[in-house]
């Protein structure tokens, strides 16, 4: 083959427990799998349209990382929201945040770096109008272009749980939030990343740990 050769690789095709995954993820993170709730593996594969076998693949995956608990004569449930535990689960996404923004910075193609702007001013947008559901869609979409970005799959794989448990956490209290100024520190993290610059990027991922905490922090004052 020659060096001019230009290779097309098709992206492979996901798996059904990845898929599965995905959506009972979403389902927690939004609510409608409420903390508390008994997890039913044939309810979900209906929702989900997809064999029981992914699902409970996808099942035991959210075990593993505690967002379902096993109970003794009562199967799987949803996990609770511990709001002193919260605290914890801020203060180490910091850390990881960080080092993504960092390696995302460094390590972004044009294309990413125009995508991460895309969500943040989707944000922006979204915060304007007061709709909740299409500032939390952009905000997960940010985080899937930032991850694929920072080329760091270590830090993305440790990340990823607590990202879902500050997402749950945010639509049960969010009556406690100004997602305008959560867009804003979002746009700051966009930008450093867009620029190439790490310090600026990773002071962006700071400031919005910082407004999680104060967000979580009133929560548990009130």
């Amino acid at each position: 083959m020659s060096s001019s050769t230009t290779v097309h690789r098709t992206p492979p095709k996901r798996r059904a427990a990845d898929i599965a995954y995905d959506a009972i993820e979403a389902m927690i993170s939004t609510l409608q799998l409420e903390p508390g709730a008994p997890v039913v593996e044939a309810d979900l594969a209906e929702r989900t349209q997809l064999g029981r076998t992914p699902v409970r693949e996808a099942l035991l995956r959210m075990v593993s990382i505690g967002l379902i608990v096993p109970q003794p004569r009562r199967g799987l449930l949803v996990s609770n929201i511990d709001l002193a535990d919260h605290l914890d689960v801020i203060l180490t996404r910091r850390v990881l945040e960080g080092v993504i923004a960092a390696c995302s910075a460094r390590r972004a193609s044009a294309s990413q770096r125009a995508a991460i702007v895309g969500c943040a001013e989707k944000m922006m947008k979204a915060a304007a109008r007061g709709n909740l559901d299409a500032y939390m869609a952009a905000d997960h979409a940010l985080d899937k272009v930032n991850h694929e970005a920072s080329r760091n799959s270590s830090a993305v794989k440790s990340v990823e749980p607590l990202i879902v448990q500050c997402r749950r956490f945010w639509y049960a209290y969010q009556h406690e939030g100004e997602i305008a100024e959560g867009a804003r520190f979002h746009m700051e993290l966009a930008q450093g990343i867009a620029t190439g610059d790490e310090t600026a990027a990773m002071r962006g991922a700071n400031k919005l740990m910082d407004y999680l905490e104060g967000f979580a922090r009133r929560v548990i004052d009130n």
